[in-house]
């Protein structure tokens, strides 16, 4: 069984690959009668296409999306929605080299033992490629959750250096090639990252995405939380290797005390938290604060520095990844996160009208 579907109410199907003719995906589930136009969802997908500063992969991609379908005169009507994004920058002749042999850290060789078949041609459907499509979804996602939750992401650690949180400006983020809400760390982390690009070599990085104006209640225990669902999301982008909700991680190094976000009666009916160290999530269950999550993504592994590997046949080799590539897929993992968690939002909205009405 394939497992390329995405979402229980809100469900979409992204396929293709990396140096395929096209990828897309098909969202199933949408309520009909929302505004829709391929506009709305090329200003996410603009966002993330690659080729856009120094930073990021020199490959030139447009991502223009088309809408084969679930859309007339600009209203969804309930049926399928079908997006189509082209591709027309392949370079297949840069992964000659490793058609035999597995590059360290990418899924060559566990593509190659789960179906004993790979496509080499930039990773096929392993690569990052494929992200574009849940951009798209992620846009489609917006419109069901509605203009009244904003959704904001950013790049809040590259390498061991971190964001100055007494600077943190989401209007930052989109005025700056790395997508950093800290305008100062940006600059600094800039010439580190020129250093890095130039000596072939790649870095890793945190981003942290953010979800204020959801309201309490959603999400579907024990066995659909909001945060589980969200933690697989973001599990599920390439490269990622950890997620954390709320205060994560560094909840293990606090007391009770410290941890308990604790309430007072609030203006509008709703208690009042003075703190918010489960990340908006209780149970499972939104409590009305701002949905907070953070996941890590590793360097890639795409470098010019010879790694020690191994051939299909079994033999020793050396790989050097040739070919255009991320020196930090943090940057253009922004976009996808906020995709992500507007398709979760979508989904368990849904989810929380089909019980709760």
């Amino acid at each position: 069984m394939s497992f390329n579907t995405f979402g229980k109410l809100f469900r979409f199907t992204t396929w293709g690959e990396s140096h395929g003719p096209a990828l897309g995906c098909t969202i199933d589930g949408v309520p009909p009668l929302l505004d829709l136009c391929e506009a709305d969802i090329q200003t996410f997908l603009d966002e993330r296409k690659p080729g856009q500063s120094k930073y990021t992969t020199q490959r030139r991609e447009p991502d223009t999306v088309e809408i084969l379908s679930g859309v007339f005169e600009g209203k969804t009507t309930g049926t399928p929605i079908q997006l189509m994004i082209k591709n027309v920058d392949q370079r297949s002749k840069d992964y000659g080299n490793i058609a035999e042999a597995y590059r360290p850290g990418h899924a060559d060789f566990t593509y190659n033992a789960k179906y004993g078949i790979r496509d080499y041609r930039g990773g096929g459907r392993s690569s990052a490629r494929e992200t574009a499509a849940r951009v798209a979804a992620g846009a489609v996602a917006r419109k069901i959750i509605g203009d009244g939750i904003q959704i904001r992401a950013g790049m809040v650690q590259m390498g061991s250096n971190t964001i100055d949180r007494s600077r943190l400006d989401w209007d930052a983020v989109r005025q700056n090639p790395l997508f950093c809400p800290d305008p100062v760390a940006a600059k600094a982390w800039m010439l580190e990252l020129d250093k890095i690009r130039k000596a072939g070599s790649s870095i890793g990085a945190v981003i942290e995405v953010v979800a204020e104006g959801v309201p309490a209640g959603w999400g579907a225990p024990v066995y659909a939380k909001l945060d589980a669902d969200l933690a697989s999301a973001l599990m599920s982008i390439n490269a990622a290797k950890g997620v954390e909700i709320g205060a994560g991680m560094g909840a293990a190094a606090l007391t009770g005390e410290e941890n308990a976000d604790e309430m007072r009666p609030g203006t509008d009916g709703n208690p009042e938290f003075l703190s918010n160290n489960a990340g908006g999530i209780l149970g499972g269950i939104s409590t009305g604060q701002p949905v907070v999550a953070r996941f890590s993504v590793k360097p890639t592994s795409s470098i010019l520095t010879p790694r020690k590997s191994v051939t299909k046949g079994g033999k020793a080799t050396d790989v050097i990844t040739k070919g255009r590539h991320d020196p930090c897929v943090g940057i253009r993992a922004v976009p996808i996160a906020e995709a992500m968690m507007a398709c979760v939002l979508a989904d368990h909205m849904m989810l929380h009208r089909a019980q709760c009405g």
